[in-house]
């Protein structure tokens, strides 16, 4: 499938192409004559998959709160009150809580991972797996890094799962916890995560990973290991390369 391309997705377009198909998918499951709560449902999902692309918090809010706001402004149908429920457990499903502890939702730039296979050499075939991998950007980004790997991505959030498989069909995506994944089948594993998380993954990895292995995070560093090298070709996301055994800072 081809990506979708970028100036789809800058604000407002976003907004209006997640609110005309949901009302689109709305009106077509009703004239198909399915239960109301299906076509809500069907249309809301539309509305909460396209919010992950919206970029800031209000604006993810705003592109997943559209068409059912606008289906109550409207009067075009009577709902009744358990229905305005279903938004909220719809974004709970796209953005489940315990994800959000680890990172929020943040792409990894296109260019970000340019030339990183000149500081962390990789072997052909060699297995990387994207540690939360959202709607697939850092798969595709890694995918242009290394050609010949083997992608593998984890994400917690099924619908996001279900979504990047079919963005990113090359590579090997399942539902699951990151934390709880095996990290020692890897050649390398892939973070966009948060300050806050990083100490959690570099004790992961150092438990997990075999020697010669690779952990690279995006933007963040681990405080307590000293970097095998640092790649800065997207300027304020600079991708932090250690490999195992960790080199400790003193």
């Amino acid at each position: 499938m081809p990506n979708i391309p970028i100036s789809l997705l800058r604000w407002p377009l976003l907004a209006l192409i997640a609110w005309v198909g949901s009302w689109i998918v709305y009106g077509f499951l009703q004239k198909a004559g399915v239960p109301l709560w299906v076509a809500l449902s069907a249309a809301m999902v539309l509305g909460a998959l396209l919010s992950v692309l919206a970029g800031s918090f209000w604006r993810r809010v705003a592109v997943a709160a559209g068409f059912p706001l606008s289906l109550l402004l409207s009067g075009a149908v009577s709902l009744p009150a358990w229905a305005w429920l279903l938004p909220l457990v719809i974004v709970a499903l796209v953005y489940p809580m315990n994800a959000w502890r680890d990172a929020p939702l943040f792409p990894t730039p296109a260019e970000a991972l340019t030339g990183m296979a000149n500081n962390a050499p990789l072997r052909p075939g060699a297995s990387i797996l994207d540690a939360g991998c959202g709607l697939g950007h850092g798969l595709r980004a890694l995918r242009s890094a290394y050609p010949q790997a083997t992608l593998h991505g984890i994400e917690w959030s099924w619908p996001l799962r279900a979504l990047t498989a079919l963005l990113c069909p090359w590579a090997r995506i399942r539902q699951g916890d990151m934390w709880g994944a095996d990290w020692s089948v890897h050649d390398m594993v892939y973070l966009f995560q948060r300050p806050e998380t990083m100490p959690r993954a570099v004790e992961k990895a150092a438990i997990e990973m075999r020697p010669g292995a690779w952990l690279a995070s995006l933007e963040f560093p681990a405080e307590k290991l000293k970097a095998t090298a640092v790649l800065r070709t997207v300027e304020g996301k600079p991708v932090w390369l250690y490999r195992v055994p960790f080199q400790r800072v003193r």
